[in-house]
């Protein structure tokens, strides 16, 4: 593929339909859900076969230590990862793609992907992205419209419009269906103009510019602002906040793709699926003798039909049920039909409503350093493991509520408190008391465990003071 085609990798979304996995602090794009891959890691790999460039990533800024460290992981060599100081949705992420990109090569070809979809045939995909190619060297914005397999009433629909000549199977877009109720889905896929809209994109960087420009001209000047004025931190590119956050709110749906004169889709089955539900996942996964898809160890079905069984260290047991999704995580345990997964997103609604935390963190916290996990927590005190990789520091700090005794299980920590450095191994501790100033590091070649207790009035992690830190966090 001659023409150069640049992945730009969407990582924004929640997934709040594969909740409790699927969660605000680590939404379901850092899961391997089907495989021994996270779905970000599928998605890059992808991107790496069939591109002919490095990837771009635009990411929520409190997940770029997730994404590089999973990227290397791939083995993505040189993906460039550019930060949103806020959430705008899809079309200023987009623009701010197509505006790095242009700076050196405006006739480059973005392909616009989410960071959580699932695509099971490769070289269909690869068939299909050839002509979307062709597609976008013409200065149309080409689509994948998939072949429906069953009336889903949570997918867009796309209606194939006339053939774009000289061009074989692509065709001018004639409209876009929003989420369908099961009567017209049923309607819809009684005919071979209609597909299921995958949300992927191929245009030149200057032709998303210029319809950027002419429909959201708003968007196309803060964000012109918010890439000019970005500036490298580390390994990443941080947007300029001021700028981005004046940008309009808008799927790249609305503002681009139903408005545009130049929208072409191309009809593809090359196994997509957004994976936005439970049941969506149990299609894809392979099953036993009686279609259940069970993960985890320690579960026993016994007269169970067809149901998705999902466990995370907590043994479950389910017999005599058909249909249904039973996922148990460590604070959680989610039970629906299946027919009922779309609804799913209601119960985080109710639960963001109610505050309760489990609506958008796991009991694991990622960080830069890192990650934490609450083990225990009561009345005045709480204990946690903490992970700290090699290399990894945490913020200079201090509490006006609490005191902290760590206890090292494996490693080694070097510990600043207040004005001495103590270098602590596994079965020592130390105490930092009530407002102390302190830091903890990891200075060797293996990740450092160890154990917190903290004790005091108030354990919130909003009493945390940084006086410095190397990952310029609040």
């Amino acid at each position: 593929m001659a023409q150069k085609v640049v992945p730009v990798i969407l990582s924004g979304g929640s997934g709040s339909r594969l909740w409790p996995v699927s969660r605000g602090s680590y939404p379901k794009q850092f899961w391997p859900l089907l495989n021994d891959h996270t779905l970000i890691q599928e998605t890059a790999l992808r991107g790496s076969a069939c591109g002919s460039a490095d990837p771009i990533i635009v990411c929520n800024a409190d997940h770029r230590f997730i994404i590089a460290e999973q990227l290397r992981e791939a083995g993505i060599k040189n993906p460039k990862i550019v930060l949103e100081p806020v959430g705008r949705n899809s079309a200023p992420a987009i623009a701010a793609a197509a505006f790095l990109v242009a700076q050196e090569d405006p006739d480059a070809i973005l392909w616009v992907m989410a960071a959580d979809a699932a695509i099971t045939d490769l070289k269909s995909l690869q068939d299909s992205l050839q002509n979307a190619v062709l597609v976008a060297q013409s200065g149309w914005i080409a689509t994948f419209g998939m072949k429906p397999t069953k009336p889903e009433t949570g997918y867009g629909y796309i209606e194939a419009g006339s053939p774009i000549q000289n061009i074989p199977q692509a065709y001018e877009v004639a409209r876009f269906i929003e989420k369908p109720s099961l009567d017209i889905a049923q309607e819809l896929i009684q005919s071979d103009k209609y597909f299921w809209n995958s949300g992927m994109f191929l245009a030149k960087a200057k032709v998303f510019l210029s319809e950027i420009r002419s429909y959201e001209p708003e968007i196309y000047t803060t964000i012109k602002q918010s890439v000019q004025h970005c500036r490298v931190d580390m390994d990443f590119i941080r947007l300029d906040e001021e700028s981005f956050q004046k940008s309009p709110n808008i799927s790249v749906d609305y503002a681009i793709a139903e408005r545009t004169k130049l929208a072409a889709v191309i009809p593809g089955d090359f196994g997509w699926s957004d994976i936005g539900s439970w049941d969506s996942l149990w299609d894809l996964s392979p099953k036993d003798p009686q279609g259940n898809v069970v993960y985890g160890e320690h579960i026993f079905l016994d007269r169970t039909k067809n149901c998705y069984v999902r466990s995370d260290g907590i043994v479950t047991a389910v017999t005599g049920v058909d249909d249904l999704i039973v996922v148990v995580t460590s604070d959680a345990v989610m039970i629906s039909h299946r027919d009922n997964a779309q609804d799913i997103k209601h119960v985080v609604a109710r639960l963001s409503a109610a505050g309760r935390k489990e609506a958008v963190e796991h009991k694991r916290l990622y960080r830069p350093w890192g990650f934490y996990e609450s083990l225990i927590q009561a009345e005045r005190f709480q204990v946690k493991r903490i992970v700290v990789e090699p290399g990894g520091k945490l913020s200079l700090q201090k509490h006006y509520h609490r005191a902290e005794h760590w206890v090292v299980v494996a490693g080694t920590a070097l510990v600043t408190r207040d004005n001495e450095q103590l270098v602590l191994r596994e079965n020592e501790s130390v105490y930092l008391p009530l407002g102390s100033v302190h830091r903890l590091e990891n200075p060797g070649k293996i990740p450092l465990t160890l154990i917190e207790v903290q004790s005091g009035p108030y354990l919130g992690e909003d009493d945390i003071i940084r006086l410095e830190d190397v990952y310029e966090r609040n």
